[in-house]
């Protein structure tokens, strides 16, 4: 090559050489880049799935705002609202929310997170599919039928790794570099396993995380370090780091992940059946009561008013059968309205409440009727104690609820209760 020389360095290699292949790395990465950009550019061109619906908002607390495309208007969400796949959906420092997917899953809205659900498709197939970018702060899901029926289809993106999902209860962690020194925690994407298994890709490499573990992903610090891969590979963390603390709405949560299986499965089959009833041997009314019965108490130990309500249909009848001072009985029944003020009034005034249920029944309310899943006749024995305006009370009594599917809730036609 005219007017160029080449130096040899002291361990023999060409330092064009070397430059060139740096600069040829620099190209290939910059080249991939470039590549990654255009081609989220163009998923984010055809994505048919902007603006649909993905989720309704189940609870809520706080400012939760979801903002929708570039420039978008920004809406501040409520209890019963839809989320749409393209919303950038963000949570003040001190709010709180939970979405219910339209696959039967959950995800937990932590304080200070930003998330957009990118993809999602639920219509019962094994094309399902759902994609979500968490960009900071953390969620807890419970992932829905799609998890289970396109496992390769499930996942949750972060700026450092991915989430696999097979069909589990999890708490995917970005945390920021602003808020990492002040933590006295790397940066990075954490994933915290409480029931089934994800695995965690980052650096090209993969690692699986089952339940009671948490898995680590480092991002980069930008510093020249030797074996920077390898610094980037995820880890298993020794202990749960102590950011992870429960939200407001995890005891409930944790009463739908345990029963999770089976719900999802009787919401997958009225999908696939395009909505109509599932067959009676497909039908566990053990379960759904089982599920049904710890929402209300778990409800009732928050003192959560509005969630009590929401379980009870617009035209609930319900009864009480109490034991008067002088051991005769007294039948009180409520309507709708009644039933609202006298539940403020008393989680108002509800302290240390414990309960235990000691049986539990249910059956299809009439099987040959078709609905044995539309309908379902719950009975249980309960024990009951706490402070009521200060003063101590002890119930055991015989429930019995009258419980109706609609629109893939069930609510309570009758109550009635009877002091044993």
């Amino acid at each position: 090559m005219m007017g160029r020389t080449m130096k040899i360095s002291p361990n023999g290699f060409s330092c064009i050489s070397l430059a060139q292949a740096v600069g040829v790395l620099c190209a290939v990465i910059c080249c991939l880049g470039m590549s990654a950009a255009a081609g989220a550019a163009e998923a984010k061109a055809v994505n048919s799935d902007t603006g649909k619906r993905f989720a309704a908002v189940w609870r809520i607390r706080g400012e939760i705002s979801a903002v929708g495309g570039t420039g978008g208007a920004e809406r501040k969400l409520r209890e019963g609202d839809p989320v749409f796949i393209g919303e950038r959906v963000s949570a003040a420092p001190s709010a709180e929310a939970v979405l219910k997917t339209d696959d039967a899953g959950m995800v937990a809205i932590r304080p200070g997170a930003e998330f957009v659900a990118e993809r999602f498709a639920a219509h019962g197939e094994s094309s399902d599919s759902f994609t979500m970018r968490l960009i900071t702060g953390s969620l807890r899901v419970i992932t829905g039928w799609i998890g289970r029926t396109n496992q390769a289809g499930n996942r949750i993106v972060t700026p450092t790794a991915t989430i696999g999902i097979r069909g589990t209860d999890h708490e995917p962690y970005v945390l920021a570099k602003d808020l990492a020194g002040a933590k006295g925690y790397r940066a990075g994407t954490y994933d915290k396993v409480n029931r089934g298994t994800t695995m965690l890709e980052a650096a090209g490499q993969s690692l699986d995380i089952d339940a009671g573990k948490v898995g680590f992903a480092r991002a980069a610090s930008g510093k020249k370090e030797r074996a920077l891969m390898t610094l980037l590979l995820p880890v298993l963390l020794e202990k749960v780091p102590d950011f992870y603390v429960p939200g407001e709405f995890d005891a409930e949560l944790d009463s739908y992940s345990q029963n999770a299986d089976e719900v999802i499965k009787q919401q997958l089959e009225l999908k696939r059946k395009g909505g109509a009833p599932a067959i009676a041997k497909a039908c566990s009314p053990a379960t759904i009561a089982k599920a049904w019965l710890a929402q209300l108490d778990g409800a009732i130990v928050r003192s959560d008013a509005a969630g009590i309500l929401e379980m009870f249909a617009p035209e609930v009848a319900i009864r009480a059968i109490v034991i008067k001072k002088d051991g005769s009985t007294a039948t009180i029944e409520l309507g709708r309205d009644e039933f609202s003020q006298s539940t403020l009034n008393a989680v108002n005034s509800l302290k240390n409440y414990k309960h235990r249920r000691v049986s539990l029944d249910a059956k299809a309310a009439d099987s040959d009727s078709g609905k044995s899943c539309e309908q379902l006749i719950v009975k249980s024995v309960v024990i009951e104690q706490g402070l009521q305006a200060g003063k101590r009370f002890r119930f055991e009594s015989q429930e019995e609820y009258l419980l109706e599917l609609r629109d893939q809730r069930w609510l309570a036609l009758k109550a009635e209760t009877t002091q044993r």
